[in-house]
């Protein structure tokens, strides 16, 4: 994965999907004031881990098997390494531009602007 941000404050909801039982153990559901006053993180768990992005989880345990999902604040200009995950990844953009590519090498012909309101997967 290639990812690189163009505005001020892209924030990017990823949410890591399992067909588990888990996932139908109760509902929830949270406002923006309510993510809002929850508390954030560096680069945590189920991130890249690169500095400067912030990690806010929403649901879930990141760091267990099982569905999660959280949200990142990517500060602007900000270059992700190619990687890979063990596990499926989906995200959207909320705001600000991703730029976002797949493959083992950075390579930026394979990269596609993501503005806010954009899906992607990523296999794991």
């Amino acid at each position: 994965m290639i990812g690189r941000l163009s505005t001020t404050a892209a924030l990017i909801l990823t949410a890591c999907l399992a067909s588990s039982a888990a996932a139908q153990e109760r509902e929830f559901r949270l406002t923006p004031a309510e993510i809002a006053a929850l508390p954030g993180t560096g680069a945590g768990p189920g991130s890249s881990g690169v500095a400067g992005i912030q990690t806010t989880v929403l649901y879930g345990d990141p760091t267990a098997a099982g569905p999660y999902t959280i949200r990142i604040a990517v500060p602007p200009n900000t270059r992700i390494a190619a990687h890979s995950h063990q596990d499926q990844r989906t995200a959207v953009v909320v705001s600000g531009a991703w730029y976002f590519g797949y493959g083992a090498t950075a390579q930026e012909s394979l990269v596609k602007p993501l503005p806010p309101g954009s899906y992607y997967s990523e296999p794991a």
